[in-house]
C-alpha cells in the first residue's frame, strides 16, 4: 500500500508544471554533464596524441597503466568483433537509450537529486562514448587497471561516468526500499515525521 502511494506521489509531483527554478537547477545538472562529457573527450585527445604510437606508461607500477585502445564495442570493451554493423547498431541503440535518459532527466523531480545526479552522468557517458563511435568509428579507451597479472578490460572517464551514474540509480532503489520497508514497519513515523516537499 505504502508503495502505491508512493508512486502516486512521485507521478503527481512529476506532472507539476516546470517552473523557473526547476528549469535553472536541472541547467546545473546538465552543465555538471556537459563538463563530464568535456573531460572524456579532452583526455580521449590527449590519449590519442601522447599514447597512440606505443607509449604507454605506469601512473601506478603493478595497479594504474595508461594505455591507448580502439574499441568498436561497448564499454570495457564488451561486443568489439561486429565491425561496420555493430558500430551504427551501437550507436543507434547508445543514441535511443540517450533519448530516454534525457527524457526520464526532465521528468525526474528536481528534488530527486540523486537520480537527477545518476542520470546526468548516464547521459555524459552515453554522449561521450557516442561521439567517438560516430566520428572515428570506434571508442577510445586508455585507462588500464590491473591486478598482478590480471588487466581489467581497458576503460575510459565515460565508462566512469556510466557505472557511477548506473551506481548512484542502484544506490537509490535500495535506500528507497529500505525506507519503505521502515514506514511498513512503523506506519506512525509517516505521520510523526511527515515527507518534505519542495513548494518553490
Amino acid at each position: 500500500m505504502e508503495d502505491r502511494e508512493q508512486i502516486v506521489l512521485r507521478r503527481a509531483e512529476a506532472e507539476k508544471p516546470v517552473n523557473k527554478k526547476d528549469i535553472i537547477w536541472k541547467a546545473v545538472y546538465l552543465a555538471v554533464a556537459g563538463g563530464v562529457f568535456m573531460i572524456d573527450q579532452a583526455t580521449k585527445a590527449w590519449a590519442v596524441r601522447r599514447l597512440r604510437f606505443g607509449d604507454d606508461f605506469s601512473v601506478i607500477p603493478g595497479f594504474l597503466n595508461f594505455a591507448y585502445a580502439e574499441n568498436p564495442g561497448v564499454a570495457f570493451s564488451m561486443l568489439d568483433d561486429h565491425g561496420a554493423t555493430g558500430r551504427w547498431g551501437l550507436s543507434i541503440v547508445a543514441l535511443v537509450a540517450g533519448s530516454l535518459v534525457l527524457y526520464f532527466f526532465w521528468r525526474t523531480p528536481r528534488t530527486d537529486d540523486r537520480i537527477l545526479g545518476a542520470l546526468a552522468l548516464l547521459l555524459a557517458g552515453i554522449a561521450g562514448n557516442v561521439t567517438d563511435r560516430l566520428r572515428l568509428g570506434f571508442v577510445v579507451d586508455f585507462i588500464d587497471v590491473q591486478f598482478g597479472s590480471w588487466h581489467y578490460p581497458t576503460f575510459n572517464v565515460a565508462d566512469m561516468a556510466i557505472v557511477v551514474g548506473a551506481g548512484l540509480m542502484i544506490l537509490d532503489m535500495i535506500l528507497s526500499k529500505r525506507k519503505t520497508a521502515d514506514t511498513q514497519t512503523d506506519p506512525q513515523s509517516a505521520i510523526r515525521s511527515p515527507q518534505s516537499k519542495d513548494v518553490s
